[in-house]
Order: structure tokens, then C-alpha cells, then sequence
């Protein structure tokens, strides 16, 4: 007979050393990581901005046939509670997992970290992992970075508005026949901007390449030629889905504007949910058709808040009666380790989106006030 192996004893000390690091193991990857390696290594975030009320969406699901199928096959939360009713201030919300007031017109960056800077310098990402696409105007260019003196624009995302350097203007490059026009020094300097956030460390052929390529994309897909009631959003759209299909970054998010035309016309609020609509579906189209996108990518879509319960004067929808359609709106999660065709009724918040890509990334935003979404996985 083999001698038996000695039982190691377990006093009580040895038994909470053993829990305590058994616990600490268990909060370092997401719940929904438990069961099997969490194949999450990509995220999509969008913020539907501009004051997006659930009844023109998934209240009205033809309006929005793209979104109705992310949520039919993801987790849809139908009572999403908003950080506040101004814009700029609801969206940056999104972006901190803070609840951010801010003025109609105030234009300053806000003093806490955004996912994009926690995921540079906490979960290590690089530069050219990490991008945000606007629909253009100043407010915007502040969602990329905050103060706070531990982070800040060292850990910025690199920002692309829909209009810079893929204008119209500019698309006659391709059709002068080796005679284009001098690139004003602020779009010379944009894409000398993106050349060094692809790989800051490189200069390679290959690395340039791959950025006129994407240059190229932009002018011969229609980027420039966006027209219509959404032609900001359009372009914000089409600029993220040429990222994600040439360059796959890490997290692309994309901040939308173009409904707050609700506030004079609802039915050119109603057109540009449906355009925005097709242009997310390319964008979904583009993750699908890629095997290795499809396998690895998240995607996230939520107002920054909803609009009135009934129209004003001009046959519009402003955002200020304090309503449930104003404070509450609909968001989705869809991915790979998502549960699938699942209704949350329970009551989250716009501010817990954030923290919860951050646990996708395996690190924490800590000075957020928003949790992980309630049974994601």
C-alpha cells in the first residue's frame, strides 16, 4: 500500500488567507467570464445622442428594423434611467459612468477619466486601439479625454469628426488626376495624427499603407457624399465602420446628435432615427460578414435621454416635462458572451455602461458611480 498524504490542517487563519484569495480571483474577471474564457476582446459603443425617445424606437420597431434585431438577439433594457436632460452633459454621462451636469453651452472637458482613458492606462491599451467618431461640433472633441490629474490626454482617444478630411472637398483628390489641391495644414495635420496613433513605435511601409488604404475607403465609399437629415450622424457612422473594418480596433465609439432636430419637426426626427438606423446596420454587417469580428465583437447602443410625452407648438419634441419618456430609454447589449434574446426589466443606468466595458477589458473603472448591467450574461 502507498503511505497516505498527509491532510493539511486548516486553521481558521489559513482558511480565510484561502477564501480571501479564492474571492479575489472571482472579482477579477466578470461574472459572465465564469463559466468558460470570455471571448469579448472588441467593443462597439454608441451613443445614440440628440434625445432618442423609446416610442420612435423600439416602441416603433419597422422605424428601426437593425437595432430590433440586435435586440432581439442580445439583452434589451427597456428602462434605462438617464443622468440628466442636457445634452452635453447626459452624454459625457455615457462616457465617465458619472453623472455629468453641464450647460447647454458649456464647453469644457469634465474632471473625471472617460472609458477611454481607463482603458489606455489601466488595461493598457494602445493609441491606435482606441478611437471615437463624432458627428461633429466643439462639445464633442471633449467625450476623448477629461482632467484628472492621473489620466488626461495622455490616455485620450484619437477623435475623427465625419467632416475633416473627408469632405467633398477633399474627395476631389481622386478625381483630378494627379493634380489634387494643397491639404490645408489642419487636415495635414489629422492625418499625420492618425498615421502615428496606428503604431507610434513603427514606421513601416505596411503600418502607412493601411492608412491611405482607409483614406481611400472613406472618399470611394460615400463618406463624403452623406446627405440628408442625418448627414453628420451618417457620416460619424460610416467613418467607424471603415475603423472597424481596416484597422479592428480595441473600442470604437461613436457619438450620434442629429435627432435633437425633434425639437422643430418630428417627422425629420423620425427620418433621421431611420437613417441612423441603416447606417448602424452596415455597421453590423461589416462586424458579421468578418469571422474573427463576429466571434470577438460587443456592441453597445443607448440614448443619452428621451424626449417629452407630447409635441410642442411646432409640432415637435423638446426635452424638458421630466416625463418617463424623457428619463428613461432603451439600450442593448449584444456580443458573444451576452445572453441571447433576453428582456431586463429591471431598472438600470446610462452610467452603468461604462464600468461594464471597462470589466470587458478586465480592469475597473474606479471612480465611476455606475455598476455592471444586470444580467448581461
Amino acid at each position: 500500500m502507498q503511505p497516505s498524504q498527509p491532510v493539511p490542517s486548516f486553521n481558521r487563519r489559513r482558511f480565510l488567507e484561502f477564501g480571501a484569495t479564492a474571492g479575489a480571483l472571482a472579482l477579477a474577471r466578470p461574472a459572465w467570464a465564469m463559466v468558460e474564457e470570455q471571448k469579448t476582446r472588441r467593443v462597439i459603443l454608441i451613443a445614440f445622442a440628440g434625445g432618442v425617445r423609446t416610442r420612435e424606437t423600439f416602441g416603433t420597431p419597422e422605424n428601426v428594423p437593425n437595432l430590433q434585431r440586435l435586440a432581439d438577439e442580445g439583452v434589451y433594457y427597456p428602462k434605462m434611467r438617464t443622468a440628466n436632460r442636457g445634452h452635453f452633459g447626459a452624454a459625457l454621462s455615457i462616457f465617465t459612468g458619472v453623472g455629468q451636469q453641464r450647460g447647454i453651452r458649456e464647453n469644457g472637458r469634465g474632471p473625471e477619466p472617460t472609458l477611454f482613458e481607463y482603458l489606455r492606462k489601466d488595461a493598457g491599451l494602445s493609441a491606435g486601439d482606441v478611437w471615437i467618431t463624432t458627428s461633429g461640433g466643439p462639445q464633442q472633441v471633449n467625450y476623448s479625454h477629461g482632467t484628472h490629474t492621473d489620466y488626461g490626454p495622455k490616455y485620450a482617444a484619437n477623435t475623427l469628426d465625419g467632416d475633416g478630411i473627408f469632405n467633398r472637398e477633399f474627395k476631389s483628390v481622386l478625381t483630378s488626376l494627379g493634380k489634387p489641391r494643397e491639404m490645408p495644414e489642419a487636415e495635414k495635420g489629422l492625418l499625420e495624427k492618425i498615421r502615428e496613433a496606428m503604431d507610434p513605435d513603427s514606421d513601416d511601409a505596411e503600418n502607412t499603407a493601411r492608412v491611405e488604404e482607409y483614406i481611400l475607403a472613406e472618399l470611394t465609399r460615400g463618406t463624403s457624399d452623406v446627405r440628408g437629415a442625418n448627414a453628420g450622424d451618417g457620416k460619424a457612422l460610416r467613418v467607424a465602420r471603415n475603423l472597424i473594418a481596416l484597422f479592428k480596433p480595441k473600442l470604437t465609439a461613436v457619438v450620434l446628435q442629429n435627432a435633437d432636430t425633434a425639437h422643430g419637426s418630428y417627422n425629420g426626427y423620425v427620418e433621421v432615427i431611420r437613417r441612423n438606423d441603416a447606417a448602424i446596420g452596415e455597421i453590423v454587417e461589416t462586424v458579421t460578414g468578418d469571422p474573427d469580428l463576429a466571434e470577438s465583437t460587443a456592441i453597445f447602443v443607448l440614448p443619452e435621454f428621451g424626449r417629452d410625452r407630447d409635441l410642442n407648438s411646432r409640432r415637435g419634441l423638446d426635452h424638458g416635462d421630466g416625463s418617463d419618456d424623457l428619463n428613461f430609454v432603451g439600450g442593448l447589449a449584444w456580443g458573444p458572451d451576452f445572453a441571447r434574446g433576453r428582456v431586463v426589466q429591471d431598472e438600470v443606468r446610462t452610467i452603468d455602461v461604462m464600468p461594464t466595458i471597462c470589466e470587458l477589458f478586465g480592469t475597473r473603472a474606479k471612480r465611476a458611480k455606475g455598476k455592471r448591467l444586470a444580467k448581461l450574461g
